[in-house]
């Protein structure tokens, strides 16, 4: 059985979602379609800081900058950068004036979810094709057997779109850093040293070939990640499912480490869950196809090493629901307008994203970015 939705957003993300506010609020009809039982059915990962240049542009675009700030965790935007001995290369705190404040984003999620009609989002959706038909429109097959037609297919479904196909051939590549991602939960009581370790925002300590990156969350747990210059192979050589065998082998690149980051391997609680960073060749694009565009990772996947994500993808889909409210009845121009904004924006900040990669895992990383935040502060 098919159904048509002039206008269908595959992908219930954060700039999925924002581009389906953007249009609703302009009084367009929209349907999202998520792969996901439910709203409910997964954590939503950790902190993100949303800048004042995108992120936030889009929730005022949004209208909903003000139930934005709400959510805000106050102190997040410190941060803490330190050598693998231990050693505090710089430490700034949160004062309230920085542009780049700390929300969960399953908060954020939650403000855009609510912020939409009940009957916008089709859950348990998950896509099994996507093809052209005639005059720019698409049909898109679920595996429930169920299928849709539309006139606007945007694909908002992330670094392994079924949408993105439809204008790129091009696909993401390993960038030779994976992510071991772990949590210590009740940080204040459980893991005191490590609380304090970490402080109260954004937590960096690297040697140029593995570090730590972690934050405090709202709920009072430190969320880590652990990153390691590897090969794309390694961690199917590891055992996720053995928790202490999946530590062992993490633990091993730390050796050298003093031992108060070995312990947050070895006191994390719950199973570790392992990621490999993939990126899209910077400056990705494409040429207009009819009745069609992508959004957010799908677009420009980056590693996150500029915390670009998310906010693109907000700034993304805000953009492209003022495009298409502001030429009625003409999606062409509508995307050409907004491919047009997206290919520059984009590339400047992937360009941004793997120079910073670099940065963090070659020479003297901690000296280098010192010198960096140094230089931002002084600008």
């Amino acid at each position: 059985m098919s159904t048509h939705h002039p206008i269908a957003i595959i992908g219930g993300g954060l700039g999925g979602l924002t581009a389906a506010r953007v249009l609703h609020v302009h009084g367009v009809q929209v349907a999202v379609f998520d792969l996901e039982p439910d709203r409910g059915a997964r954590t939503q990962g950790g902190m993100l800081d949303i800048h004042e240049e995108n992120g936030q542009k889009a929730l005022h675009a949004a209208g909903l900058h003000e139930d934005f700030r709400k959510i805000v965790h106050d102190g997040g935007q410190a941060l803490r950068l330190l050598n693998k001995d231990g050693t505090v290369a710089l430490r700034e705190e949160d004062d309230g004036t920085g542009g780049r404040p700390e929300v969960d984003r399953g908060d954020l999620r939650d403000l855009l979810l609510n912020s939409l009609p009940g009957e916008t989002i089709h859950w348990g959706r998950k896509v099994t094709g996507a093809h052209p038909l005639h005059g720019g429109r698409h049909e898109v097959t679920f595996a429930d057997g169920r299928s849709i037609t539309t006139d606007l297919l945007i694909g908002a479904d992330g670094a392994w779109s079924r949408i993105r196909p439809l204008v790129s051939a091009v696909a993401p590549s390993y960038t030779g850093i994976s992510f071991v991602e772990l949590d210590l939960l009740d940080a204040d009581t459980r893991h005191p040293g490590s609380a304090e370790l970490i402080g109260g925002g954004f937590f960096i300590a690297l040697d140029g070939e593995r570090g730590f990156l972690a934050h405090r969350e709202t709920d009072g747990s430190l969320h880590v990640y652990t990153a390691l210059r590897v090969a794309e192979d390694w961690l199917e050589d590891v055992d996720f499912t053995d928790t202490a065998t999946a530590k062992g082998a993490v633990l091993a690149h730390f050796t050298e480490w003093d031992p108060v980051f070995q312990t947050l391997i070895t006191d994390a609680d719950g199973a570790l869950v392992p990621r490999r960073i993939h990126a899209l060749p910077v400056g990705n694009r494409w040429d207009r196809v009819p009745g069609v565009t992508v959004l957010g990772d799908a677009a420009h996947l980056m590693s996150p090493f500029a915390g670009e994500g998310a906010n693109l993808a907000m700034l993304d889909g805000a953009e492209l629901g003022l495009a298409v409210a502001g030429h009625p009845g003409d999606v062409e121009a509508a995307l050409a307008a907004y491919e047009k904004a997206l290919f520059p924006r984009s590339e400047i900040s992937a360009t941004e994203s793997a120079a910073s990669l670099e940065q963090m895992f070659g020479p003297d990383p901690v000296t280098r970015l010192v010198d960096m935040f140094s230089g931002h502060e002084q600008a």
